[in-house]
């Protein structure tokens, strides 16, 4: 089967999602079953709307500039399918003559590529829809990890070292620092925050995520606890942390913030719980919150990670044009002390629309920090070493006044 492989990507960006595309037009420029490549302008909106850009004739030079572009050199969006758009996409797959569907996103990305599996076989077009994974939550089930992590991982543990260089040096001035993190249901990337610390004193001294319910009361024990132990603190926490009952500590209600899974737009809990310090605990507290930065930040990517996206994009070409359909790439570790990455293949429908939490064994029974056991998973993943950072304490100089 040959015909045209049209490409796009969807939701959030990460610092190597554009190597992903790399890797995909590199494997479609080389397969004789691949006609034409079409580019779909801002993901599944563009192929609604037949906004396709032509990218046939790939250049040593275009996939050389993509492996060092950051976020989605495509555009992306974040649109749900509903069941009134299937005539539309039939049609255009036929119109294009589209064979293969390649889709690179998260969860909501995999739901997409099942939608339109299903509605080329009920309209009697033959497709090959594969879907790429690509979200800094690292929430996707079936995969070892998901491209885009790594990166994100490494730069929440440098954001951590840096943020709590500073706090240890002013910590006579400002004694609490919250550094807020990404992620709305799990704490993955928050929980790489934990690779900075080196000696039990380090930063972070606390670290909240969305697998274990937080109270006011319980965080401000936690803090006071860190306070009286170390002299400052310095918490890391998930925008997306929640109440006992459920509900998220903070999230704006204003329609026009919410996204079109109409879930309402995070990034503020960190301020929330600093006056919560300064009001309830009289400490000095600041913030730090990096906001987009945090997943779009290729000058501090993971040389792992850049691999690794680039891998899985043209492992889905060559999945699509064996006449797999259906399915979603995943990331397998390898047996063995070295850390080894091969791919595979899962079907859409165990991924699609679902979230993997941090399992219970990677989380410390007092729910304020990670166990080793995370951090034997997330340090090959990082790519390298982090930089050695040194204090400046002893020895101290006899007093004679």
């Amino acid at each position: 089967m040959s015909g045209t492989l049209v490409v796009g990507q969807s939701g959030g960006s990460t610092a190597t999602l554009s190597n992903t595309l790399a890797g995909v037009l590199a494997a479609a420029s080389w397969s004789k079953a691949v006609d034409r490549i079409y580019g779909m302008r801002n993901g599944i909106e563009g192929f609604l709307g037949e906004d396709f850009i032509d990218i046939t004739d790939v250049t040593p030079h275009l996939l050389d500039a993509l492996r060092k572009t950051p976020s989605a050199a495509l555009g992306s969006c974040r649109y749900a399918l509903a069941e009134a758009d299937a005539v539309r996409v039939s049609a255009i797959l036929k119109a294009h003559d589209v064979r293969y569907f390649i889709y690179i996103g998260g969860n909501g990305s995999a739901l997409t590529v099942q939608a339109v599996d299903r509605w080329a076989r009920e309209f009697n077009h033959t497709l090959s829809a594969i879907a790429v994974p690509k979200t800094i939550d690292n929430d996707l089930w079936g995969t070892h990890h998901t491209p885009g992590y790594g990166s994100v991982a490494r730069f929440a543990a440098l954001a951590a070292m840096d943020g709590g260089s500073d706090s240890w040096a002013l910590r006579t001035h400002d004694q609490v620092k919250i550094l807020e993190t990404f992620g709305r249901n799990t704490g993955w990337v928050t929980a790489a925050t934990a690779l900075a610390k080196r000696e039990e004193g380090d930063p972070p001294h606390l670290i909240y995520v969305p697998e274990r319910p937080l109270t006011q009361e319980r965080f401000l024990q936690d803090v006071q606890a860190a306070y009286d132990r170390y002299g400052y603190v310095h918490v890391a926490v998930c925008e997306g942390l929640r109440r006992p009952d459920g509900e998220l500590l903070f999230a704006s209600d204003r329609a026009v913030d919410r996204d079109a899974f109409g879930r309402g737009q995070l990034g503020g809990v960190s301020t929330l719980l600093a006056e919560l310090v300064a009001n309830e605990l009289g400490l000095k507290s600041r913030t730090d919150k990096p906001g987009t930065m945090q997943r779009a930040c290729i000058s501090l990517a993971s040389p792992v990670d850049l691999e690794e996206s680039y891998r899985v994009g043209a492992a889905a070409v060559a999945a699509a044009v064996s006449g797999a359909t259906g399915k979603m790439v995943t990331l397998e570790r390898m047996p063995g002390a070295e850390y080894a990455m091969t791919t595979g293949l899962i079907a859409v429908s165990e991924v699609a629309g679902k979230e993997r939490p941090l399992p219970d064994a990677y989380l410390d029974e007092a729910g304020n920090y990670v166990t080793s056991e995370y951090l034997d998973y997330v340090r090959p993943l990082i790519g390298g070493p982090l930089p050695e950072y040194v204090r400046l304490r002893t020895p101290s100089v006899s007093k004679r006044a």
